[in-house]
């Protein structure tokens, strides 16, 4: 993206072309000025952003915009977004931001901002909140420290000069997230294994096993049952619906490694789970116009053709839950003592716990304890609508 050399005009995306150049923003922006960015792939954007891919639009909207400067260069671009699932959960009139990608000038900026703001308007909504890809079960946050390391798989990377344009536009933080890394060599097994044991003897009947790809969508629903027992009462908390479920199975076949993906058990039931992936975002830093192949490649070889080609030696951990009956007795530990114990024997020498929110002392104090580290810090960030008489 050039830099705006007069007026900007933001209009709304129109047709397959507009499209084609919104998703073409940070492929034009990011490299050679920003060298730990990591494109994802262009297919995975352009299926985020089409209704007929992603399930989110069936409860959900989206409205794209660019802007273009004098030339008709596009020098920034944003979303409206309306979440239908947060509204019916939340019931507070909020609707989110998105995609938000812009040059180093603030008129840019503002004028990106006002023109979600209107549209979110337009759809009754009395509170902005993001930035959000589509929602927060996607990439979501804004990074605020950490940029000199890469970001893992699904998580946001910006220019540093973002927050201070979302500061000066008026909007607020809502929530401070937290990534932390654990790395094989400062893991304090024997504090875990004392804790795991302690665990054992507490709740009778206790058991660990991996994920069984053989009933992966029953395994993908057994996740979603647990997740949205669990989750239900944190800050932004959006539960998936059958076809978000659905699509999330489709995208694990891709990547999944299921032997750091693990279910707790109690007498047989399952009451808790981790998901960790391998980091493919160590192998996409190579791919930097986010095309594998000219025409593509068969979706079941995309993350076989990234381990063949470039190696990928970390993992993330996006998602743990544990139904809220069980929830305060330690199961997590039993999750977090399988995966630094199982990573390393399939070659993840690190994982990123990744987000962890600022009012969950409990889970920063365990991951602390364990010998994880801050790395980077997100947030997100809002602010009212003000109303048109």
């Amino acid at each position: 993206m050039p830099a705006p050399t007069s007026a900007v005009t933001v209009r709304p995306v129109r047709g397959a072309r507009d499209r084609t150049r919104f998703i073409d923003v940070p492929y034009d922006f990011y490299p050679g000025r920003y060298p730990e960015w990591v494109p994802p792939l262009r297919r995975d954007v352009k299926d985020t952003l089409d209704p007929s891919s992603n399930a989110f639009f069936e409860h959900g909207d989206m409205q794209l915009f660019l802007a273009e400067d004098a030339s008709g260069a596009v020098v920034g671009r944003i979303a409206g977004i309306v979440n239908g699932m947060h509204l019916e959960k939340h019931e507070d009139e909020t609707g989110f931001f998105g995609f938000f990608e812009c040059v180093e000038e603030y008129a840019v900026a503002e004028a990106l901002l006002d023109a979600a703001a209107d549209w979110l308007r337009e759809q009754g909504l009395r509170r902005m909140r993001g930035p959000a890809n589509p929602s927060l079960n996607d990439t979501a946050g804004l990074l605020v420290d950490g940029f000199d390391r890469a970001p893992s798989l699904l998580m946001p990377y910006n220019p540093p000069y973002h927050e201070g344009f979302l500061e000066r536009y008026g909007l607020e933080r809502a929530m401070t997230m937290w990534a932390y890394y654990l790395h094989k060599k400062y893991a304090k097994y024997e504090r875990l294994q004392r804790g795991v044991d302690l665990v054992k003897r507490r709740t009778p009947g206790l058991s660990l096993r991996t994920l069984d790809m053989d009933r992966l969508e029953e395994e993908v629903r057994t996740v979603r049952d647990i997740y949205n027992d669990a989750w239900s009462d944190n800050w932004g908390f959006v539960p998936m619906t059958e076809g978000e479920l659905q699509q999330l199975a489709d995208e694990l076949k891709q990547i999944v490694d299921p032997e750091i993906v693990f279910f707790v058990e109690h007498e047989g039931t399952p009451v808790g789970f981790s998901v960790a992936l391998p980091d493919v975002n160590q192998a996409l830093r190579h791919v930097p116009d986010g095309r594998l192949f000219p025409y593509g490649v068969p979706s079941g070889l995309t993350t076989l053709f990234l381990h063949m080609q470039y190696g990928v030696h970390e993992c993330r951990m996006p998602l743990m839950g544990i139904r809220k009956d069980y929830q305060g007795k330690g199961l997590d530990s039993m999750l977090v003592l399988a995966t630094i114990e199982n990573g390393p024997a399939n070659g993840y020498a690190a994982c990123e716990m990744s987000w962890v929110l600022d009012t969950n002392d409990r889970l920063k104090n365990h991951v602390e304890s364990l010998g994880a580290v801050v790395d980077k810090e997100y947030a997100m960030f809002e602010t009212p609508l003000s109303q048109n008489d």
